[in-house]
């Protein structure tokens, strides 16, 4: 079996996909100018994230499961991103994504890139509507920063070998903790702390940055 060589690690919501996630739900709920404006404070570092996510899902109750195909629709990858994934497996790397949106859209985006870790929120949903409570535990920053350790301890990697790419305020101890941490278009607070920063709104630029420190790919 061939040697894996790294790991990266992206946030979802503004960085693979151009759009954030709950506030398209929002717009469909009816609700959308209030949980943009939490949304925004939350990746500013300005509220708790777990406590602003619960606020916004509150603001969902009542939608129909059927939304969630209804978003896809909305989602456009960022410029890059299927060539950033695929160039990292053409050598020997793996891809893992972890997001305070929703499990219900990022596993489809991640099946459809071919990502091979996924972690994040689960809406909870009866009788066919949302019923305004997120289930399970809340993928806070946290989270964010176990998950990249547990998927590079199961790849055998130190955290040296891998990548953390991400905008908001609750990407930044997995940012800082990674061996490559890079802000993506991101907000204030994460850019002033981040190592690394890419300031375009392309993804494949990460692959230049990391052969530029590693010396490889």
């Amino acid at each position: 079996m061939a040697r894996i060589k790294g790991l990266l690690v992206m946030d979802v919501d503004s960085t693979l996909i151009r759009e954030e996630g709950i506030d398209l739900l929002g717009e469909l709920a009816g609700s959308g100018a209030e949980i943009a404006a939490i949304t925004s404070r939350a990746m500013n570092g300005e509220l708790d994230f777990a406590e602003a996510l619960n606020a916004r899902v509150a603001l969902l109750k009542g939608l129909p499961e059927t939304v969630f195909a209804d978003l896809l629709t909305q989602i456009h990858f960022t410029e890059g991103a299927r060539e950033l994934v695929a160039s990292l497996h053409d050598n020997g790397w793996r891809v893992g994504v972890v997001s305070g949106g929703f499990h219900e859209t990022v596993a489809i985006l991640a099946q459809q890139l071919g990502i091979d870790y996924v972690r994040a929120n689960h809406l909870e949903v009866v009788n066919g509507q949302l019923t305004g409570r997120v289930t399970g535990s809340i993928v806070t920053k946290e989270v964010k920063l176990a998950s990249l350790k547990k998927w590079a301890t199961e790849l055998g990697l130190d955290m040296a070998q891998t990548v953390a790419i991400g905008d908001g305020a609750n990407d930044l101890p997995m940012i800082l903790a990674a061996g490559i941490g890079i802000a993506f278009n991101a907000k204030e607070i994460v850019r002033a702390q981040a190592p690394y920063q890419i300031n375009e709104p392309n993804l494949a630029l990460a692959l230049e940055m990391i052969k530029e420190v590693r010396g490889e790919l």
